[in-house]
């Protein structure tokens, strides 16, 4: 068989394979449940298959004897990352964590180290079924009757990421991670809440990036609602329109879907006037997502951590957080506050405080990282983690309509008291990079 038959052989079963969207996975050794495809720790990901392990160095099996299905499980010495093929949309993964004759403790991402469970932790002998409503995308364009009409203009990095890839990445992370199945279907109810903005937004790859957008899955009910990040570094509005990545929302954004907007840091660097590009195109956002009965709402951009002589935060946006709440009060559209948020945020956490929720980090903290890090734009995952109950507790505290699908997962929140840095759980994944995200 030829090179060229042998490629094309192998993109037609991967098309095939593609159009998949259900799934049984029986994590363990040789014992498999019955209608279940048995992955073992040698299950290294193969495209002709279409699922399997990133990377199997580590793995290990365990098989407690008993039930097939949760009598065995795969675990890990580092974070282990499986992937399936699936094409775009929303997903439940119902997953099986835990061991019948010991403890566990799993925290599980997804994509780009999006959280979705935190520090799950299991009583020896116990086995806990936990779901996850997942958005999985690519970078087509579509049509209504599902043809190509175009691409999303990925930046260089962007095509290293874990998503825009048409595929499902769950991370399985912490001291104890003990899966024993992974359960994937479709879930066409679910309402989508799409996320636009920057690089205090986007979901960020690399440790010690992050960003709020990353952490809002975890405050949100599965099965009801799932949050699409369409966020990139470094975009603008203008910049979000002409690569095309508001197009991809717009052709899937159906009635009773949300869109969240923020934008504002990069829209001030490259001196768009709010008077002119930025409200115009803030106004015809929301005026495109009414009419495909959709619900628009304005986000603020946070603030810098500028301090003046009194430990007052200092406004660096100019008027663009003004413009966005003047806007929202004319289009009649619900409005989050992170800007008035964040300023009391991080002035209960003073100057240097507040670096323990940016990305300050003394020089080789990092990979390739030979001088220290100093940001005071983006931030690490206990700031990005702060400021997303910050955004919770706004839609909370206006009883938007997004508040029915807050999940138990959010207690009370004051930005006044912020939680104690030290005790923040967030287990780093094996992706890190010192490189600066784009954007101011």
């Amino acid at each position: 068989m030829g090179k060229t038959t042998g490629f094309l052989l192998l993109f037609i079963s991967s098309l095939i394979f593609a159009q998949q969207t259900t799934f049984k996975f029986d994590f363990g050794g040789h014992r498999t449940e019955k209608g279940f495809i048995p992955i073992s720790p040698d299950s290294r990901f193969d495209p002709k298959t279409g699922y399997g392990f990133m990377d199997v160095s580590g793995l290990e099996s365990v098989d407690r004897g008993g039930n097939a299905l949760t009598g065995d499980f795969i675990t890990g010495k580092k974070p282990f990352y499986f992937s399936v093929v699936l094409p775009e949309g929303n997903y439940d993964i119902k997953l099986n964590l835990g061991d019948p004759k010991g403890t566990s403790e799993t925290t599980v991402r997804v994509e780009n180290r999006r959280l979705m469970l935190n520090d799950i932790k299991t009583k020896a002998g116990e086995v806990v079924e936990k779901t996850i409503t997942v958005h999985v995308k690519d970078s087509i364009l579509r049509n209504q009757n599902g043809e190509k009409i175009g691409v999303v203009k990925l930046k260089p990095r962007e095509k290293k990421y874990l998503h825009w890839d048409s595929m499902l990445t769950i991370e399985f992370n912490d001291k104890a991670p003990k899966v024993c199945s992974v359960m994937i279907q479709p879930n066409k109810t679910a309402k989508t809440i799409y996320l636009t903005g920057d690089s205090t937004v986007v979901d960020a790859q690399y440790e010690p990036w992050a960003s709020w957008g990353q952490m809002l899955p975890y405050f949100f009910v599965a099965n009801e609602v799932a949050v699409a990040n369409y966020a990139e570094s470094g975009e603008t509005l203008k910049a979000f329109e002409d690569r095309h990545r508001i197009d991809k929302i717009w052709n899937k954004l159906r009635p009773g879907d949300y869109l969240l907007i923020q934008f504002g840091h990069n829209d001030q660097k490259y001196g768009n006037s709010t008077k002119s590009g930025y409200g115009k195109r803030l106004k015809e956002w929301i005026q495109r997502a009414k009419q495909l009965d959709a619900i628009p709402v304005l986000v603020t951009s946070m603030n810098r951590r500028v301090f003046d002589e009194n430990n007052t935060i200092v406004n660096t946006l100019d008027d663009f957080p003004d413009a966005m709440r003047q806007i929202a009060k004319e289009e009649k559209v619900d409005l989050i506050d992170l800007n008035a948020l964040s300023k009391s945020l991080f002035e209960a956490m003073g100057p240097e405080g507040a670096k323990k929720a940016f990305v300050y980090y003394p020089a080789d903290s990092y990979p390739n990282q030979p001088a220290a890090l100093a940001d005071d734009t983006h931030f690490n995952p206990y700031g990005a983690y702060e400021l997303a109950k910050c955004v919770v507790k706004s839609i909370v505290g206006q009883n938007l309509s997004l508040k029915k699908y807050i999940s138990k997962n959010y207690k009370n929140f004051n930005p006044d008291k912020p939680d104690d840095a030290e005790k923040f759980h967030w287990p780093e994944s094996v992706f890190m990079e010192a490189l600066k995200p784009d954007g101011n």
